[in-house]
């Protein structure tokens, strides 16, 4: 059996019979002159393995030293080694690599529709930080009390969507290598095809389905929450309070920009619709 009942590992309960398991899975896996030795201890070593393979087959940019009963670790040791298997594609001409990687793990149309949806955005205003919050709601309160249509489209992002968008983009720009997109906990994808402009046009299929028009960032304020994409619209004239009380007339966007700024709702002049704590 390969499963395990109890966490191994760093910080892990590390029974004996679950030690040797993941000891034996890592082996596999592992050089001839790197192999543990399985006795059902979880030393430094066995640790230190746990962490490399989570740092180099999983991709991991912090990798914890713990394999979990039913998390990624165990999941990702369990299966037949990918590394292997693609080399095998690459190395055959009568073999691709959906031969080898379940459908369902590769990047693409079909990812995206299968599994996007595990990784929502919000646009409710009650998700954002408690004083971009208020903010907001004071800032949109005023421009519907003065006539305005105001629409908001997206306020709180997941973080793991973020980190969809971002490689999506640049993979499918040739921005970074598809064998070089680290991994994040939670999310089972496979951004690597067995070649370079599969794996490029795998990605742009997702950077079209997420409507990408900008490189999404990693760090947005959206992840914060702290931004608010939205729709404004207005008449000619609008006339309102701004966040200080002072009766304004609104007829042009710099105007509009300016009075979103007395509430801490400030314009990032490059995005459209979008408006944040600190105009980025």
């Amino acid at each position: 059996m390969d499963s395990i009942g109890a966490p191994v590992g760093k910080g892990g309960i590390n029974i004996r019979d679950d030690v040797m398991t993941v000891q034996r899975l890592l082996n596999a896996r592992l050089g001839t002159s790197a192999r543990l030795k399985v006795d059902g201890v979880a030393g430094p070593r066995t640790v230190a393995a746990i962490e490399a393979f989570q740092r180099g087959d999983m991709r991991l940019g912090q990798p914890d030293g713990l394999v979990e009963p039913g998390r990624r670790t165990i999941t990702s040791l369990t299966r037949p080694a990918l590394a292997g298997r693609l080399h095998a594609t690459r190395s055959s001409g009568s073999v691709s690599v959906e031969d080898v990687v379940p459908g369902d793990r590769l990047s693409g149309a079909a990812w995206w529709y299968a599994h996007q949806a595990r990784y929502p955005n919000s646009s409710s205003l009650d998700d954002l930080a408690p004083g971009f919050r208020q903010d907001a709601r004071r800032f949109i309160a005023a421009l519907r009390e003065g006539g305005a249509n105001v629409h908001v489209s997206a306020t709180l992002r997941n973080p793991t969507r973020a980190h969809l968008m971002h490689y999506s983009w640049r993979v499918s720009r040739g921005q970074i290598a598809h064998a070089d997109v680290p991994g994040i906990d939670g999310c089972d994808i496979i951004w690597d095809h067995g070649d370079l402009t599969r794996s490029r046009a795998a990605a742009a299929e997702m950077v079209r389905l997420f409507r990408i028009v900008f490189k999404p960032s990693l760090t947005s304020n959206h992840i914060r929450g702290t931004a608010i994409d939205m729709t404004i619209d207005r008449p000619a004239s609008l006339a309102v309070s701004d966040g200080r009380g002072i009766k304004v007339t609104i007829t042009s966007a710099a105007e509009l920009h300016q009075f979103g700024a007395t509430f801490g709702v400030h314009k990032l002049a490059t995005d459209p619709p979008h408006w944040s704590a600190n105009g980025r």
